[in-house]
């Protein structure tokens, strides 16, 4: 049993360190590219979206490869 919860806690952290690397990205550059009204938002609003994006992260990288495709 403890075998699993190590399994389980090594993947989940897997997912939330990917999950970190692309909310920097996406907080930063990514959001622009779905969304054009971002580029005017301020850093303390990126913040608090940040979490946000950490959980969701495989749901918007997904939208960001769809617009960065269709811009081409």
């Amino acid at each position: 049993m403890e075998l699993i919860i190590n399994i389980f806690l090594g993947i989940l952290g897997v997912y939330f360190l990917i999950g970190f690397l692309f909310a920097l990205y996406f907080s930063f550059k990514g959001a622009n590219k779905i969304d054009p009204l971002m580029t005017d938002t301020k850093k303390k609003v990126r913040f608090l979206l940040f979490s946000g994006i950490v959980a969701t992260w495989p749901f918007l990288i997904a939208k960001v490869f769809k617009s960065n495709t269709s811009q081409l």
